[in-house]
């Protein structure tokens, strides 16, 4: 939910008015958020430790933390910006419950962890990033997780013909008129489609996380041009 190295710096929205930009550029985007809740309450058993990462001004692990009362938290984004928002949002939070790395983006990241994530969360972050650096971040999360975790990712989507891009572009393009944006700022956005952030399709997300090296890999979630999946390691 955040943004990314040269990737995560060309982010339109500064973090002082990320949370109240975001849902009009992308759909259903708390739905990203519950929906990954929703999918963690179904495992077997309540994480230990939960890595978000992107995390943003903390959005997710506000809604996260109320309904894991048993989880650990730890937050990492490249912007110290975004970090201390979610700081300040957090501040009511149990400071045992909560642990924020060193600004830092997921493929750069070299922290040690004192125990292995039983969850991995990446929300709409890692599209900025060119191919090889996705690789890198995708490789940085496997590497992490605890044998067994699980891996959550949402990412805007590439479709799979030019013919789809251009409708997807109207598409998103209409929702984003309809939350009140205007056509500059709606023009401006679909623009940097692969210019500033680089979506991929759906199978080349699914080739990247199985040769990554996840025994299960799963898409769960896809409206206008974003999509969720999850991977078992």
């Amino acid at each position: 939910m955040s943004t990314h190295e040269s990737s995560e710096n060309t982010t339109p929205h500064m973090p002082e008015d990320y949370d109240t930009k975001i849902s009009t550029v992308l759909p259903y985007y708390s739905s990203f958020h519950q929906e990954t809740i929703n999918l963690v309450r179904s495992l077997p058993s309540s994480p230990k430790v939960w890595l978000d990462t992107g995390c943003g001004t903390g959005s997710l692990v506000s809604r996260a933390i109320r309904q894991f009362p048993d989880t650990k938290f730890l937050l990492l984004d490249p912007l110290e910006g975004m970090l201390q928002q979610a700081r300040e949002k957090l501040s009511p939070c149990p400071p045992e419950r909560l642990g924020f790395l060193k600004a830092s983006a997921t493929q750069e990241f070299s922290g040690e962890l004192e125990e292995r994530p039983d969850v991995i969360t990446a929300i709409q972050c890692h599209h900025y990033l060119d191919r090889e650096n996705r690789k890198k971040a995708v490789r940085v999360c496997y590497e992490l997780l605890r044998e067994g975790g699980i891996f959550i990712t949402f990412e805007n989507i590439r479709p799979l013909t030019d013919e789809g891009i251009t409708v997807g572009k109207r598409y998103w393009g209409s929702f984003q008129k309809a939350c009140g944006r205007s056509d500059e700022e709606t023009g401006q956005h679909l623009r940097r489609f692969g210019t500033e952030y680089f979506p991929i399709t759906v199978e080349e997300h699914l080739a990247l996380l199985r040769e990554t090296g996840f025994r299960t890999v799963e898409l769960f979630w896809y409206s206008y041009m974003q999509a969720g999946f999850y991977c078992i390691r």
